[in-house]
């Protein structure tokens, strides 16, 4: 992809000259219009006071529902926790590890430096010789080679990538957050309790939520807001050491 192609949420990839554009991606005038106004109506009915409701926030907008701001859950010792270390690891140029690709596709490409990858198509010896699901068998062959140490680790599909993300941090990764939304009926919110407890065990700090919903949009847009609060805190408009 070259730095003039457009992603699927409007960005471009790292490295272009930053312009003026709004959150959700937005450049034409048109186009920021109705992302403004959108996110106007979102902040209407969430609270718009700390990090956190940023997060609840975007996963209201994500969602289309506004009762899916009471679902989100934050590990650590503070709501806004996993909000300030997404966002120093931005600023530290940190990877962001997507489950899949569509999580990876959504990740905007704008307002930072990070390496964005996908865990899936790594691992299949391991997924054949197992008989574990390819999403599985591909984070954990990435934390093999250590690729989630320092990264933003995000989950928007499969849960069983997100038990064995948890496997890992109970073996000793530290990823510096991790955002996980696996979706489906099937070990969904199962992974996600998973996570959160030993997440909360091991002093990561996570952002995930409860019962059955959730996806590759959500992930993503989760994990855009930490890139648009790194960008805040860039521009002095948020201190992360609050």
């Amino acid at each position: 992809m070259t730095t003039e192609e457009t992603r699927t949420d409007g960005g471009v990839d790292a490295g272009e000259p930053t312009e003026e554009y709004a959150d959700l991606g937005a450049t034409t005038e048109d186009a920021m219009e109705i992302a403004e106004t959108s996110m106007d109506r979102v902040r209407e009915l969430v609270p718009d006071e700390t990090l956190a409701d940023r997060i609840r926030q975007k996963s209201v907008h994500a969602t289309g529902d506004p009762e899916f701001q009471h679902l989100v859950r934050f590990t650590g010792e503070e709501e806004d926790e996993p909000i300030r270390a997404g966002a120093r690891a931005v600023l530290d140029e940190q990877p962001i590890v997507t489950d899949i690709t569509m999580v990876e596709s959504g990740i905007t490409g704008r307002g930072h430096d990070c390496p964005v990858r996908k865990a899936i198509g790594n691992g299949a010896e391991l997924a054949a010789e197992t008989g574990i699901t390819r999403t599985a068998a591909s984070v954990l062959e990435l934390d093999r080679e250590g690729v989630y140490d320092g990264a933003i680790a995000v989950v928007g599909n499969a849960p069983t990538a997100a038990l064995a993300l948890a496997d890992c941090i109970a073996d000793g990764t530290r990823p510096a957050v991790v955002v996980a939304t696996p979706v489906g009926f099937v070990k969904a919110a199962e992974s996600r309790k998973r996570l959160r407890a030993v997440a909360a065990e091991r002093g990561v700090p996570a952002i995930t939520n409860v019962g059955r919903r959730g996806g590759s949009g959500l992930a993503a847009g989760l994990t855009n807001e930490l890139v648009h609060v790194a960008s805040d805190a860039r521009d002095g408009a948020v201190d992360l050491d609050e």
